[in-house]
């Protein structure tokens, strides 16, 4: 928020800061786990948590990359899961200090979960924060 005889309030800047390092970081890592962990896990021709049938048989059963894959899927399953509790606290701590309207804060919190629309919604916040600012918007 911008006050006249104050300037843009000082935090929000770092606010914006935290924000973004989070949401990239939990954005590369969803778009890791699911475009080439869960594939590599699970796409061997069988059925997958109980209710797809069968799957495109990408990879071998008991393969190196099948093994890769199920590593990929816990290890950076777990990191992203808590990483991405992170990540809520953070966006919630701009949404506040920026004084976003709930719809926009819901949206932005929502898009953190799907692979590639994060990407969307940080340059989004981004953009809406740095207007705020009164920063010039970069690409």
């Amino acid at each position: 928020m911008i006050d006249d005889d104050e300037g843009a309030d000082p935090g929000l800047s770092s606010a914006l800061t935290r924000y973004r390092f989070m949401a990239t970081v939990v954005g590369v890592l969803l778009v890791v786990l699911c475009l080439v962990g869960v594939p590599l896990a699970n796409f061997d021709g069988t059925g997958m948590w109980g209710f797809i049938g069968s799957t495109p048989e990408l990879v071998s059963p008991g393969s190196t990359a099948q093994e890769v894959g199920e590593a990929i899927t816990e290890y950076l399953g777990v990191a992203h899961g808590w990483l991405y509790m992170i990540f809520l606290v953070m966006a919630f701590l701009l949404a506040r200090r920026a004084y976003w309207d709930l719809r926009f804060t819901l949206v932005t919190l929502v898009c953190g979960t799907i692979p590639v629309l994060s990407f969307w919604a940080e340059h989004r916040a981004t953009e809406r924060v740095r207007a705020q600012l009164g920063e010039p918007v970069r690409g």
